[in-house]
């Protein structure tokens, strides 16, 4: 059966949900695990229904307006936390390896591929996630220019053990998986954890496909998915 991690967005202290990385935008998350949009809470109620990690992005520390690290900290004692803090370097990783059991290194926000290199060279990778974030079908990225298939060989040569696909664009959609995207990362896939948009038909297609685990969000907090089915 095809794992389901549920994902989280943090601003403000409060789980907030959108769409399609329009980060602005974003209202308190409602959700059937708790009655509230606390991060403490929802962690609670995913824990009762059968979870066994969780995946959390602070969009104040990735948009660089503050932080909700001490939440994190607290949800990790309730679930074993996947986190994205915006890592840009090796310096950023270390730091928030004290919040999390496990860091996502973002392309996003990632300084360049020699800092992902440090990382993949000084600390385990059952510590580390790389997110290839995705962004209308292109490498998103602050500070360096690739392609996809450029980026897709540095991965080859780091070896990680796993690796977020994160197609931003369906983000909160509820409108599938990207294909083309799947398509191009194929002879990777059993390293792949694929985000964004993932709705209750798009799994079923995804575990034939090989996936082993998805990030699942607004479909798994409405409902319409259950965590263990």
């Amino acid at each position: 059966m095809i794992k389901k991690i549920p994902v989280i967005d943090l601003k403000q202290h409060q789980a907030v949900s959108g769409k399609s990385g329009m980060r602005d935008t974003y209202q308190p998350l409602k959700t059937v695990f708790a009655p509230s949009s606390s991060p403490v809470d929802i962690a609670q109620g995913l824990k009762l229904n059968g979870a066994d990690e969780m995946y959390i992005a602070d969009l104040d520390l990735i948009e660089s307006v503050g932080h909700n690290i001490n939440d994190v900290k607290m949800v990790n004692t309730i679930l074993p936390v996947m986190f994205d803090g915006g890592v840009k370097n090796c310096e950023s990783f270390e730091f928030f390896l004290d919040y999390a059991y496990k860091i996502i290194v973002p392309t996003e926000t990632l300084e360049s591929i020699e800092e992902i290199e440090k990382i993949f060279e000084k600390y385990p990778k059952e510590r580390i996630v790389v997110s290839v974030d995705v962004k209308n079908n292109e490498l998103l990225s602050k500070n360096f220019d690739m392609s996809l298939s450029e980026f897709k060989e540095v991965l080859k040569r780091l070896d990680p053990n796993e690796i977020i696909l994160l197609d931003i664009t369906g983000v909160g959609t509820e409108k599938g998986y990207n294909k083309k995207l799947f398509d191009e990362f194929e002879d990777l896939k059993d390293k792949l954890i694929i985000a964004g948009g993932l709705n209750k038909d798009s799994l079923g297609e995804l575990e034939s496909l090989g996936i082993k685990k998805v990030l699942i969000g607004t479909s798994l907090h409405s409902g319409e998915v259950n965590l263990l089915d």
